[in-house]
């Protein structure tokens, strides 16, 4: 039967001393881990308010005390608010009284973060190393003997809220429940073959949905140890792999790339290392990872929501997201119809763009979403008309395979035609010298104009060339404009921050002279 609780994933766990957690060199079982937590959670109950919601936020790197507040949270009933360590001040306390909270816990790395907030009295704010910390947990231990019994934990059960990246407006805290992490984790490490021989390597923010579904809760249901990175280092990776013994890890975002970008050795693929899984990496780098390490990568497609999941088939085309399987579906945005099958031409460019490519949805309803905390308005934004609104574009081709195009804010507009933006970011990543594209249109007299910010080390002869012989690359969808940066502007969890490259002044590095369809550096335009 599988476990319907992530209480029912940790049970098992309590008396075991072969695997536990890793952080900095340093080991601790998970029977000392849960013990720690059942503590932790004596002493958090004593702070809070009991006429309002057990709300615990954490505003910490990945250390093993996040571990312990989680198994605190699946044991005890509370709920985890997970705060993004990359916003400040009045963003932050926007955060913490969006999901009510009752304390919320710091450290010295991460206390800084709240200056300038204005937290509100019904808080209370906690340095995990401080004395006034340490004096609670004495307090707690000292309690009269008569335990409080364990609540009873549903599968319905609210364990954790967890932030949206806020790519596209303001955070909102998506409604986390048992159900969403114990399933997946479960599903995952079956799926992956994991058991208590494993080690299972965490660097991606644990303040996210990634870090909890695909690492933390997949290293529980395998009765797996963990290694925990305090931060995501693209240097530090293989270091850590080998210091660990590491077999299994995750991503969301651009970490692939980031590791590639270091320097290879002949030996790289002579590691533990067996699974790397995640989200949002190209099909560049999915290839180049795997045979560089020799893993095996799976990417799927997914949400912190929850409400439609994608995922890979070893038939699946490289830069395909996978099938797409009833009931999502790809809809046109404006009409709510389902778009008709792309068409390619004998080149591979598809000719149906502005009907093929629309929002990926599940037209059964919720899925695994169940809600934003305190913002009914954006939920039922998302639910309109009974469907789970994705926000992202993709389209189908003629074997069920759908791709992906953007966001729903992607679109730019050339000559009285919509172009998605995925297609030509994908296209760009192709060439073996850029390692990260952005895409997104400024306003232009008429229209847009297409801008590609790129990562890689690529001049204007070669850009040209190269973009010459895709086939696939329609006249139109050429950029305008190529910016070579040294990075691109990114959440906490590797998304890039496209509004934020529009919102700048354009200073690009080559731009395409139409008439002979050639990239020259930006100055000799017009000259």
């Amino acid at each position: 039967m599988t476990p319907q609780t992530v209480a029912d994933l940790l049970e098992p766990l309590t008396e075991v001393d072969s695997s536990g957690i890793w952080f900095e060199g340093e080991f601790v079982s998970w029977r000392a881990h849960l013990a720690q937590a059942r503590h932790w959670a004596t002493a958090l109950r004593a702070e809070l308010d009991p006429d309002r919601p057990p709300h615990v936020a954490v505003l910490l790197d990945n250390v093993v005390e996040f571990s312990v507040l989680l198994c605190a949270a699946a044991v005890d009933g509370l709920v985890l608010v997970g705060l993004n360590t990359t916003r400040r001040g009045a963003a932050l306390a926007r955060d913490i009284a969006t999901a009510d909270c009752g304390v919320v816990l710091t450290s010295p790395e991460t206390a800084h973060l709240l200056d300038d907030s204005e937290i509100g009295s019904e808080t209370t704010v906690i340095d995990i190393t401080s004395s006034d910390w340490a004096a609670r947990l004495r307090a707690a231990a000292t309690r009269p003997a008569r335990p409080r019994p364990r609540p009873e934990i549903t599968p319905e059960q609210l364990m954790m809220l967890i932030f949206t990246s806020g790519t596209s407006g303001e955070p909102k805290a998506v409604c986390c429940d048992h159900r969403k992490f114990a399933a997946a984790g479960a599903m995952l490490a079956q799926r992956f073959g994991l058991d208590d021989t494993d080690v299972v390597y965490l660097s991606m923010p644990m303040f996210h949905s990634n870090a909890i579904i695909a690492g933390w809760s997949v290293a529980v249901a395998a009765g797996a140890s963990m290694a925990l990175r305090r931060t995501f280092s693209a240097r530090g990776f293989l270091t850590d792999v080998r210091r660990y013994g590491v077999t299994y890890a995750n991503y969301v975002g651009k970490p692939l790339s980031y590791v590639l970008a270091t320097p290879g050795e002949p030996d790289d693929a002579d590691t533990t290392l067996r699974i790397v899984y995640g989200n949002e990496a190209s099909a560049h780098d999915i290839v180049a990872f795997a045979q560089r390490f020799g893993v095996t990568v799976v990417d799927g497609f997914g949400s912190t929501e929850g409400g439609v999941a994608i995922t890979r088939t070893p038939d699946t085309p490289p830069e395909a997201l996978g099938p797409l399987v009833q009931p999502n579906a790809v809809i046109d945005p404006e009409t709510g119809e389902r778009c008709p099958t792309a068409i390619f031409d004998a080149d591979g460019s598809l000719v149906n763009a502005s009907a093929a490519i629309g929002e990926i949805v599940n037209s059964a309803g919720a899925g695994l979403f169940t809600g934003y905390y305190r913002n009914p308005d954006a939920e039922a934004e998302r639910m309109r008309g009974g469907r789970y609104h994705t926000g992202d574009l993709g389209y189908v081709d003629a074997a069920g395979y759908v791709y992906f195009a953007g966001r729903l804010g992607d679109w730019v507009r050339v000559d009285g035609e919509n172009l998605a933006t995925g297609p030509i970011e994908r296209i760009l990543l192709r060439h073996d010298e850029i390692r990260l594209a952005a895409v997104y249109g400024i306003g232009a007299d008429v229209g847009d104009e297409i801008v590609a910010s790129v990562v890689g080390d690529v001049g204007a002869d070669d850009l040209t060339g190269f973009l010459a012989a895709q086939t696939d690359l329609g006249p139109k969808q050429w950029p305008a404009h190529v910016c070579l940066v040294e990075e691109l502007p990114r959440t906490a969890t590797f998304k890039v921050l496209k509004r934020e490259l529009a919102g700048k002044a354009l200073v690009p590095t080559f731009s395409l002279d139409r008439a002979t369809r050639t990239y020259r550096p930006a100055r000799q335009l017009g000259t």
